[in-house]
């Protein structure tokens, strides 16, 4: 399997080994399992724009999606 190196902060490598404690794996699991759930989810197609500088944010990050509200008909 090819191995990939990120950069991630203190802050973010304390919260994703919480994550990973609770979830009864190690930290590389859980970024492993966080990135291929993201893989399955990601559409194909043409994805809606986000306006964030950091392609990686943008790659990753979820849109609030709210169900569209039916009109009654009289």
């Amino acid at each position: 399997m090819p191995s990939i190196t990120i950069n991630i902060d203190e802050d973010v490598k304390k919260i994703l080994e919480k994550r990973a404690k609770k979830n009864l794996f190690s930290l590389k699991e859980q970024i492993q399992d966080i990135l291929r759930r993201s893989a399955v989810n990601y559409k194909t197609g043409t994805p809606t724009t986000i306006k964030v500088d950091d392609r990686l944010v943008e790659v990753f990050s979820r849109q609030k999606r709210a169900k569209k509200k039916k009109t009654k008909k009289k």
